[in-house]
């Protein structure tokens, strides 16, 4: 097993801070223009306290950089990945997209939505959050403090909701899984990509010598 070294781990963190960074800006290039166009263009939005549209601003910008940073640090660590584990992963990658490229549109939704459960149930709460609000604000009956407690409400029971969704999905990928599932043998492709390596090296080293070695004198 090869250890890290002092200069990959601060590349590491190069890359990630340089992903987190990006995700903020990104984040913030998203969510400031919409809350200046909302501001400017919607009632209801200019009478919700500053608060929740920092919160606003937060729940694009979190995802935004947490997302970004450890994309930027998975890119680095495949980077640095050489020999037999990168043979090995690259292999992988192609079983993997092979078996992608053979699923039918249902499959491939399914499966993306396994991949993918936590991205959908953020989505989906903050989807909800939009919704509930758009539609509690348009209450004219009610203040702004009251919209507010309303709108948490609606909140709370669509996030509940999403959990239960999450819950149900959580279990048919577990089923799933259990059905599918398939002894791992990376380790003896790897130990193969070694010795063909170890080969490779041999008679390379076997060439470089005879190669240098003095012709004979006539």
């Amino acid at each position: 097993m090869k250890l890290a070294t002092e200069e990959e781990l601060a590349g590491h963190h190069a890359a990630t801070v340089r992903g987190a960074i990006e995700g903020i800006l990104g984040g913030l290039a998203i969510s400031l223009p919409a809350s200046w166009y909302m501001q400017r263009n919607w009632a209801y939005y200019r009478r919700l306290p500053p608060h929740l549209k920092a919160l606003g601003v937060i729940m694009v910008v979190g995802p935004c950089y947490a997302i970004q940073a450890e994309r930027r640090g998975v890119e680095f660590d495949k980077s640095t990945w050489t020999g037999a584990g990168k043979a090995e992963l690259e292999r992988e990658e192609r079983v993997e997209q092979a078996h992608w490229q053979a699923l039918d549109t249902k499959a491939k939704f399914k499966e993306w939505a396994m991949r993918n459960q936590y991205k959908i149930i953020l989505g989906s709460w903050a989807a909800s959050m939009a919704v509930a609000g758009a539609v509690v604000m348009r209450n004219r009956y009610q203040s702004t403090p009251q919209k507010v407690v309303q709108a948490r409400m609606w909140a709370q029971g669509l996030t509940i909701g999403v959990l239960i969704a999450a819950g149900i999905l959580t279990q048919s990928q577990r089923k799933a899984s259990h059905e599918n599932r398939s002894v791992d043998h990376s380790w003896a492709h790897i130990l193969e990509e070694q010795e063909k390596e170890e080969r490779e090296n041999n008679l390379r080293q076997l060439a470089r010598s005879q190669n240098s070695a003095p012709a004979p004198s006539s």
